[in-house]
């Protein structure tokens, strides 16, 4: 007898709902002796939502394959004389807790660091930041988000005042007149939302894609900007300085609901086309062609993505794209507005309640004191136990280098793979006194643990998530943890109660995290107050803020004004003095990296799908032949690519739509396939964000 659950995909930030219709042997899950699914996945549809409007992608239609993996942890590990033993839950708690306690009090409270991921449920999230900061007393937490949203999400936060990805509803998008797309691959990174901008086009929208190379959503724009990595903030400035000239702004909406415009004019008055054309590599031509399609729009948008967002001036890059919405007056009306399109599942909640290093729930500020002194009374200590704000995921590994941080507990995330400098990064967790890993499965940097705690998939977990809209969405459970797999907030509650801090985490279930989420966060930017597990059983979904029951949140915000006390926004002429960085003539070539459709992250869950990893089973580096040629590489040969901070192999894979100066290659494999171990480690001075898509490198062929 067969039956159908809804779920919900656990990969990218649209968050599909699905329906899955199994055919069970016992019970939903599997026993925790042989790993052996006991139930079978007959078919997967896409189920009617907001967001995906039914629509489900191929990740999403094999994701119940990595829940069903017989890979999967069923018990605790604790590694003895350099192997994996299996330890009951008890013995691993204590041998944790034992371990905490005893490089404390000798290092005391900050020698212990917490790493936390973007794909956690808000309730996990939150709970991970109170665990560091009430149960361990450390400031040291941070977690993967800060290498996919950083850069957005501080830009948003200094022109808007709050950070929310996008600042419209996905329906605005088949309004716009022009649609400005910067290092997104729209149609392999987030393909459910792919028809949005279709249909826009088939309004008489036109589409300009920014990327170095031509990508499947490239390939459906009405222009191509293939410019040279590194330059897309002087691309927005070149487009913006035409904009302007032929007097495409809106002076009313400068006037009124803005500020700091004169200094951007003396800036881009400033620059050359001429110059900005020879930096970017693309045509005077191809500039004003941009400038013309934008200014001319009664209604635009810009969206960007990591291409733009992951370099060490991706914050002020995307302040620059963010000048052509304020300049022209398209923000804060249907068909218009700004969106950074959020990466990882929960991208956009995991940012709000507490992961990150400087951040208390409500994407409040940990260095405010009225924050502080809200916060602590709602979890009933004072501020003053609370600690101060800590250091970004990339500088908390340098600390674990450098003998700093002597203990780390991950949680939903694989630092070896997704740090820059990965080689760095690699031996200082090899090194590390004491490495606890929570994870599905034995991840790269699971691997390296002494302690390592089977967690719930996306089946077995109730909770919320906060897609890139900012609306709220309940995930249920569709079953029970298989073997001893323990939820996320079970072990956080387990370990807080060991270190005698108990009387603090005191939950049931994930609804009672989430209604003292939504009383830490009340009052904050991103105010979940007015949300309830009960409303988004009914209403499916609800944006933020929400600040009351009765309160139905916008999906377009900025209409009357924009969040700064002033109510305006805050156009940008500064710079980054960051050294850009350059090719050589001992490193010639730039090396880009990204996804594609078939894998997510670092792929150690579509790894464990065997239809996924069917599509695609090893890394390539894609470059253009004339390239290949020059440096007498052949196809699908193995190659070594090096950088100053390290190298890796993979194949190779010739096309010709990618600049003949750019290397691209996936980020989902690890070991000697790890492009990580040769992205460089320097970081964005605003957010911290790791300059993952540009790093000078040399290619040869591996005979």
């Amino acid at each position: 007898m067969t039956s159908s659950v809804i779920t919900q995909c656990p990969f990218c930030s649209v968050q599909c709902k699905a329906v899955v219709t199994i055919k069970p042997k016992q019970k939903l899950g599997r026993t925790s002796e042989n790993g052996e699914a006991d139930h079978q996945v007959t078919d997967v549809k896409g189920y009617d939502n907001k967001a995906s409007e039914g629509r489900i992608c191929v990740k999403g239609l094999h994701a119940h394959q990595h829940a069903e993996s017989t890979s999967r942890l069923m018990y605790p590990l604790i590694k003895k004389d350099g192997e994996f033993t299996r330890a009951s839950w008890e013995e691993a708690i204590n041998y944790i807790v034992g371990n905490i306690k005893a490089i404390q009090l000798k290092s005391g409270p900050d020698a212990i660091g917490v790493y936390g991921g973007g794909s956690l449920t808000n309730e996990t999230a939150y709970l991970l930041g109170k665990f560091a900061r009430v149960a361990l007393r450390t400031k040291y937490i941070d977690y993967n988000g800060r290498f996919c949203m950083s850069a957005a999400a501080s830009a948003g936060a200094t022109v808007f005042g709050m950070d929310r990805g996008l600042t419209f509803p996905l329906a605005d998008i088949e309004h716009a007149e022009c649609i400005v797309l910067a290092g997104t691959n729209i149609a392999e990174c987030q393909p459910t939302l792919l028809p949005y901008f279709t249909r826009a086009q088939a309004s008489g929208a036109q589409i300009i894609v920014i990327d170095p190379r031509r990508t499947s959503t490239a390939a459906i724009a009405d222009l191509h900007l293939a410019v040279r990595p590194g330059t897309d903030l002087l691309l927005a400035d070149g487009i913006l300085k035409i904009i302007i000239e032929e007097g495409h702004i809106d002076k009313n909406f400068i006037e009124n609901r803005t500020r700091d415009y004169d200094q951007l004019g003396s800036y881009l008055d400033s620059l050359s086309i001429q110059d900005i054309a020879a930096t970017t590599g693309i045509q005077e031509e191809q500039i004003r062609r941009a400038a013309h399609m934008f200014g001319r729009a009664k209604t635009s948008m810009v969206l960007t993505a990591r291409g733009v967002e992951q370099q060490t001036d991706g914050h002020l890059a995307v302040r620059h794209f963010i000048n052509l919405l304020l300049a022209t007056g398209n923000i804060g009306r249907e068909g218009c507005g700004y969106g950074a399109i959020t990466g990882q599942g929960n991208g956009q909640g995991g940012r709000e309640h507490g992961q990150k290093a400087d951040q208390l729930p409500g994407y409040r500020s940990i260095e405010n004191e009225e924050d502080r002194a809200y916060v602590a009374s709602v979890w009933g200590v004072s501020p003053d136990q609370l600690p101060r704000k800590g250091v970004s995921a990339y500088e908390m590994m340098e600390l674990v280098d450098k003998g700093g941080i002597e203990a780390l507990f991950v949680m939903g995330s694989n630092p070896i793979m997704s740090n820059p400098n990965a080689v760095l990064v690699e031996e200082a967790l090899k090194n590390i006194p004491f490495l606890v890993v929570a994870d599905m499965f034995l991840s790269e940097t699971a691997q390296l643990a002494d302690v390592v705690l089977p967690v719930t998939s996306y089946f077995e977990n109730t909770g919320t998530l906060t897609n890139l809209e900012g609306r709220v969405l309940l995930r249920e459970a569709t079953g029970s943890p298989p073997g001893e797999c323990k939820q996320d907030w079970e072990i956080l509650r387990e370990l807080a109660f060991a270190l005698d801090k108990g009387k603090h985490f005191d939950y049931s279930c994930s609804e009672d995290i989430f209604n003292e989420l939504r009383l830490a966060s009340r009052g904050g930017i991103a105010d979940y107050y007015g949300i309830t597990y009960e409303r988004l059983r009914k209403e499916e979904g609800i944006y933020w803020p929400c600040r009351s029951e009765d309160d139905h949140g916008s999906g377009r915000i900025f209409e009357q004004r924009f969040a700064h006390l002033d109510g305006r926004a805050v156009f940008t002429s500064q710079q980054n003095d960051v050294r850009r960085e350059s090719i050589t003539a001992s490193y010639p070539l730039m090396l880009t990296n990204g996804r594609v459709l078939s894998h997510y992250l670092t792929g150690v869950q579509t790894r464990r799908s065997r239809t996924l990893l069917s599509r695609q089973v090893e890394s390539y580096v894609e470059m253009h032949p004339e390239t290949a040629r020059h440096y007498r590489v052949e196809e699908q040969k193995w190659v070594k690519i090096s950088s100053r901070y390290g190298e890796f192999q993979v194949r190779c894979r010739f096309n010709d739509q990618i600049r003949k100066d750019t290397l691209f290659v996936p980020m989902h494999w690890g070991g000697v396939q790890n492009v990580n171990r040769a992205t460089r480690a320097e970081l964005d001075p605003f957010c911290k964000m790791p300059g993952f898509k540009t790093t000078a490198v040399r290619i040869e062929q591996v005979t």
